[in-house]
């Protein structure tokens, strides 16, 4: 008897200890992220997000239009949390031997964890990020382009320019940036011992190494998109708007639509 009341304890303090959600860390290792899910009890696909400088996993929680027009699609928000202040990326600002190794088996994890514990469609996940988590984002499309369905970078791309190459299969992404961005300009600008990429030059890189070609010019609210494609179906878009250093959940919803538009999500 004693030795079941023993169990029956430890088990009910290591389901509170597993217990995560909006509101409290998902552990995994020394690294944690939140998750909010939707009313649905079959398998949802999810936005995993990356925050900008200095943001939290629970900062991007408290965007309640995010996660209300995620849920009214089914869909989960993931907030993830930098292994820093900043994502320790390759050639990122004070990190000169960075390689993005650990946090790209960070978010492989994330995947992992969240598809496991919540049940949720590995099929239909999409990486997302605003300004530094943009540039999280990008490295993730040329690290793990078969682990999304998509990705949504906005007003953040690699930094000092684009790697030699990605991995394969090419990603489908679309790249959303304010022209009047004075925080991280399309052209970049230098940062301490680094500087921002060059938007054109990354998707020229990034267009080159997956075959991708220009298919339309199409107005999606405020932005202004050219549209490419390539043989596998995959795509890559540039969308403009004329604003600053923004994220809009709208732009993001858009990019959705077109991920889905296009069959991959």
């Amino acid at each position: 008897m004693r030795t079941a009341i023993i169990g029956a304890v430890l088990s009910m303090f290591a389901g509170a200890a597993s217990a995560c959600g909006a509101e409290s860390d998902c552990v995994i290792g020394d690294r944690h992220y939140r998750i909010a899910l939707p009313d649905a009890t079959a398998p949802v696909g999810a936005v995993v997000h990356a925050h900008g400088y200095r943001g939290t996993a629970a900062g991007v929680m408290r965007n309640g239009a995010l996660r209300r027009a995620l849920a009214d699609r089914g869909l989960a928000l993931i907030a993830l949390k930098s292994l820093s202040d900043d994502w320790v990326i390759p050639h990122a600002p004070g990190h000169p031997d960075a390689t993005g190794a650990e946090e790209v088996a960070y978010v492989a994890a994330v995947l992992d964890d969240a598809s496991a514990r919540f049940g949720l469609d590995p099929a239909r996940m999409v990486a997302a990020g605003f300004s530094a988590g943009g540039m999280m984002v990008w490295t993730l499309a040329c690290a793990l382009p078969d682990r999304f369905a998509g990705f949504v970078a906005i007003a953040g791309t690699f930094w000092q320019g684009p790697p030699e190459s990605c991995a394969t299969p090419p990603a489908s992404l679309v790249h959303i940036h304010g022209t009047s961005d004075p925080t991280v300009p399309l052209g970049g600008r230098p940062i301490r011992e680094t500087r921002q990429g060059d938007v054109a030059e990354v998707i020229a890189f990034y267009r080159a190494f997956g075959g991708f070609a220009a298919v339309a010019e199409v107005a999606m609210g405020d932005l202004a998109c050219t549209q490419r494609r390539n043989g596998q179906g995959a795509i890559l878009d540039l969308c403009l708007h004329p604003g600053g250093h923004s994220f809009r959940t709208g732009h993001l919803m858009a990019a959705l639509d077109r991920l889905g538009a296009a069959g991959r999500f």
